[in-house]
């Protein structure tokens, strides 16, 4: 399970990809009111867990991530539910309707995920 510095991260990266270190502590620290150190040590262990993967380039690492958008929050959501409302059934996937970060493509795509997460358990 992703933690809340993660999922903030992997949010930024997703929005846009390469960044550095840089760029993504002084779009989080408001946030996380952290040191740069803070978000350095956060980077390299989502990297040693391969969330991230990193270029550098002289001397400044870039990170991207390899998770894609919706398959990843699809995973998020259903453990969410699963754990704070102990929810068994499908997600209601229409609560996302009013995303800042999901099109409604990717909303379409959330809820097949889902269902099929659904659909994959009850064969297990």
């Amino acid at each position: 399970m992703l933690t809340e510095p993660e999922l903030a991260i992997l949010k930024s990266l997703w929005r846009e990809q390469p960044r550095s270190a840089r760029q993504i502590h002084d779009e989080l620290t408001a946030q996380f009111d952290w040191t740069y150190s803070s978000t350095r040590k956060t980077l390299e262990r989502m990297s040693d867990k391969g969330l991230l993967s990193v270029v550098s380039h002289g001397n400044k690492n870039f990170y991207r991530t390899p998770l894609e958008k919706v398959p990843t929050l699809a995973c998020v959501a259903k453990d969410f539910f699963k754990k704070v409302f102990d929810f068994e059934g499908p997600l209601p996937v229409a609560m996302f309707s009013d995303s800042k970060m999901m099109s409604e493509d990717e909303i379409k795509r959330l809820e097949q995920l889902v269902n099929n997460i659904e659909h994959e358990k009850d064969h297990d």
